[in-house]
């Protein structure tokens, strides 16, 4: 943004507190203020810069504060934004409107933005303060956590203090740290803020069936250190010895540096504010959980990002006004799904409520209606919430059809035509329905394509279902088909494929296709046939099927000429390969290049030369990197604790195994690995298809990374794994990956694209909720059993060997439009105006040339 106004003109806006709502105003007056009339200075008490606070469960097991950073949060490049980290905000005068810092430093301010949000509340439980007790709020909490629970070993009781939503985080955190929790809430059931008491009794149930221990209805009465740990003792007497406590029960508002300043506070904290975020001080605005809005506290993001964008647009002169809040929350906790929207609790005069409960099936479902039945007040959905993203919109309207048919299984769906323009359908960034079908309109033809132009579905994905429904309504028809020839998707091919047996082609277009097949279905099915046997990908018909890439075993460059590149498992390579590769390299005048995958590229080669040149590598104990392949590519590697005083694993060992299990693997795209011996990620294992890091304990392993034109990180898919597991859970993920994935669908957006993301997958691959462990696993042991290098098996027979010529008509005479340009200081190809694809109506593998790396 070109700074449009003289600096010495410009308004200084100093914002204390750098969460996730300092952030959102941060971005919001950046985005608005096209004349750069403000200069920002944040004042961040961490040391982090803002990161994903509601995401902090996800910092155990990956152990990774830059997996939670918010994009952007360090204002790189931008001279306007100021951020100083470990910088906290100590006192406020107003007089002279400035602030002082605990750096010492003075800061001048025309708009002061109050983001401190809150803080969590301890119970003043004797001994609350002793060596063993946290709370539940930051990174750095989370380490203090994790460190008393690997020093307490294995099993070790960990009691939460607070059943709300923040408790059973915590909990969740303290079993996947190994430990037994015990939950302690005063009220009579969990997250009474969310659920009833029938919602609540399932809850407890579903949670008590995972492993957690709950203690409903009591309080804790004291906290005493004994030599192995901590007593715990609760008001009706039960006494649990534990390695540690953590509080969670509830946050307050910090306003502190508001009471000091004298701003004006609620009787229960927060600062008070209009509905324009404005404090009892003009020059001083409020967002967040710190802010009260007219006296009441919002506790969640979504209305804390409605108070920056009204600040944001207060300082450019707009008349903004906070809007009221959804307080409507979608989670799973554990795996259990809690959902509760609008007057949950019917505290309506005159509301009805209508309830079905199942307590065979671990679900329970209520809807809050007026007295005459016809409106929707709110509703709680506890063990199956799949419900939430239809009937939450409507809370306020009148409903479709009978309340009791809306959460009955054998009842009536709701469909996105149920909703007026103006209902609000992902409430986390205010977005309409009106705006979501408008975008349709626009051309926005798929979810992705929506989430970018509206930002609807980014945050909490709740309403990800009612985006689908939106599409469906619109008349927006995402064809399954795989091309003219096939109406089946690959994986329903791939399903038929593997139940009927057909291995041919000919046999599966003739039986379940029409036509003879074109250049997206031929070299599809020739993957998916590779996919399910260890036949060679020359043999036979297949053959026929491949695109030039896989038909010559090579990658084609721009000139027609073919790049090899032999495997080197992690990356290790022996002093005799290097020797023979630099060999080859001489006698066939290749140019050399190292990848950022640890391999060596040889370009240069003509199709005749390749059987030559794989001779002299096999002989050397070499064989296909399969770099021209939909297939595994590479494992990277670090070299681990076997040389690094860092490494914490045998990376290397474990790159090795993995790229010798996969090797060969076809799938609907490439696929590139890697092991990292420590969380120093040397290897950028959390840009990999499947990234696995190191710790003390253990494996991390991550899934759904990708380089490309839209570059995604890897998520944790499960942490602390022992070599067995790991290989078992990648065994699963490719597997499942290569039934279930479009045509040429990388796994990040086969991932992005699952209903249910990386918990469904984690259900899928770690809890085996389809029930295909084993099945998954046997496919993927009889691809490792029938492994055999491809370029070996074609060195050994004369039928494929007699392929690679330059022009089937000459098979001896070399291709005359390949010229190479040596003058200058590296090797480069030279086009001489000829189509080199297309060179002669006789050459080999023309109809699908077109595939590259």
């Amino acid at each position: 943004m070109n700074p449009t106004v003289d600096p010495t003109r410009r308004k200084t806006a100093v914002v204390v507190g750098h969460g996730m709502v300092g952030h959102r105003f941060v971005e919001a007056l950046r985005s608005r203020d096209e004349d750069a009339t403000w200069q920002i200075v944040v004042l961040s008490e961490e040391q982090l810069p803002a990161y994903d606070r509601v995401g902090l469960s996800s910092y155990v097991g990956a152990w990774d504060p830059s997996a939670l950073a918010l994009p952007g949060n360090e204002y790189a490049g931008d001279e306007l934004v100021e951020l100083r980290l470990g910088h906290r905000a100590e006192s406020i005068d107003r007089e002279a409107r400035k602030v002082l810092t605990s750096a010492g430093d003075t800061l001048a301010y025309d708009a002061l933005i109050l983001a401190t949000g809150s803080y969590a509340f301890v119970p003043p439980v004797p001994g609350h303060d002793l060596p063993g007790c946290y709370v539940y709020r930051t990174i750095e909490d989370l380490d203090g956590i994790r460190a008393t629970a690997e020093a307490a070993g294995p099993g070790a009781r960990g009691v939460v203090v607070g059943g709300g939503l923040l408790g059973l985080e915590a909990a969740n955190a303290l079993r996947l740290l190994g430990m037994t929790p015990h939950v302690v809430e005063y009220n009579n059931r969990l997250m009474p803020a969310q659920v009833d008491e029938g919602g609540g009794a399932i809850l407890e149930r579903l949670v008590t069936d995972l492993g957690l221990n709950v203690h409903t209805g009591v309080g804790t009465s004291s906290i005493e250190e004994t030599e192995g740990g901590l007593r715990v003792t609760l008001s009706d007497e039960t006494v649990i010895d534990a390695a540690m406590v953590v509080f969670s029960a509830g946050v307050r508002p910090r306003d502190q540096i508001a009471r000091d300043a004298g701003l004006e506070v609620g009787p229960r904290g927060g600062i008070i504010t209009d509905l324009g975020l404005q404090t009892s001080d003009p020059n001083i605005w409020a967002v967040g959980e710190c802010a009260a809005v007219e006296g009441v506290c919002y506790g969640l993001v979504a209305p804390g990002y409605s108070t920056a964008e009204v600040v944001a647009d207060r300082l450019l002169g707009g008349q903004g006004e906070f809007p009221g809040a959804d307080m409507s929350t979608k989670l799973k906790l554990l795996g259990v799904d809690v959902a509760s929207f609008g007057d949950a609790h019917a505290t309506t005069e005159g509301a009805l409520s209508v309830v079905l409960h199942d307590a065979a099936k671990g679900t329970y479902a209520k809807l809050v209606v007026s007295d005459d039945a016809k409106i929707l007040l709110g509703g709680i959905l506890v063990g199956d919430a799949s419900a939430y993203s239809a009937l939450r919109p409507l809370v306020g309207r009148p409903l479709p059809a009978d309340p009791a048919s809306l959460i009955s299984p054998a009842g009536a769906e709701l469909g996105a035509d149920a909703l007026p323009d103006e209902a609000q359908i992902c409430s986390c960034n205010n977005v309409s329905k009106g705006s979501i079908c408008g975008a349709i309109a626009d051309g926005a033809c798929d979810v992705p394509a929506i989430k970018s132009c509206t930002n609807a579905g980014t945050s909490c994905g709740g309403c990800v279902p009612m985006l689908k429904k939106l599409l469906e309504q619109s008349g927006v028809e995402v064809s399954k088909s795989l091309c003219e020839h096939f109406s089946q998707s690959r994986a329903e091919l791939f399903q038929i494929v593997q139940v009927t047996g057909i291995r041919t082609f000919s046999g599966l277009i003739a039986k379940h296709g029409k036509g003879s097949g074109c250049d997206i279905c031929k070299p599809t099915v020739a993957s998916i046939l590779a996919s399910t046997s260890s036949d060679h990908i020359l043999d036979g018909e297949q053959a026929a099927l491949q695109d030039t890439n896989d038909h010559f075993l090579a990658n084609m460059q721009k000139n027609g000429t073919y790049s090899v590149v032999p495997r080197m498992p992690g990356g290790e390579v022996t002093a005799e390969q290097l020797i023979t590769i630099g060999e080859v390299a001489k006698e066939f005048d290749l140019y050399v290049k190292v990848t950022g995958g640890q391999r060596i590229d040889l370009f240069g080669a003509r199709v005749e030369q390749l059987p030559l040149i794989w001779k002299r590598l096999v002989d050397a104990g070499m064989e296909s990197g399969h770099a021209y392949g939909k297939s595994l590519r590479t494992v990277k590697s670090c070299v681990g604790s076997t040389w690094c005083r860092y490494g914490q694993q045998d990376s290397v060992g474990m790159a090795v195994l993995l790229e010798k299990r996969y090797r060969g693997l076809r799938s609907p795209h490439k696929l590139k690995l890697a092991v990292s011996g420590c969380a120093r990620e040397c290897a950028e294992a959390r840009g990999k298809d499947v990234g696995v890091i190191a710790t003390e304990n253990g494996w991390n392993l991550y899934v759904g990374g990708n380089g490309g034109l839209t570059p995604k990180h890897a998520v944790l898919l499960a942490g602390e794994l022992d070599d067995e597991t790991l290989i078992k859970y990648i065994d699963r993920y490719l597997m499942f990956y290569i039934r279930t994935a479009d045509r040429l669908q990388r796994t990040a957006p086969w991932q992005e694209a699952l209903e249910g993301g990386i918990e469904y997958l984690r259900q899928v691959i770690c809890e085996d909720s389809l029930g295909l462990a084993e099945e998954l696993e046997s496919a993927m042991a009889k691809h490792v059993e029938g492994y055999k290098d491809e370029w070996a098996a074609v060195l050994e027979d004369e039928n494929k060997l007699s392929r690679f010529v330059s022009f089937v008509n000459a098979p001896a005479e070399a291709d005359p439009t390949i010229a190479f340009d040596d003058s200058g200081e590296r090797k480069v190809p030279v086009l001489l105006g000829v189509p080199q694809i297309a060179v002669g109506a006789a050459r080999v593998g023309d109809n699908t040339a077109t595939h590259g790396k």
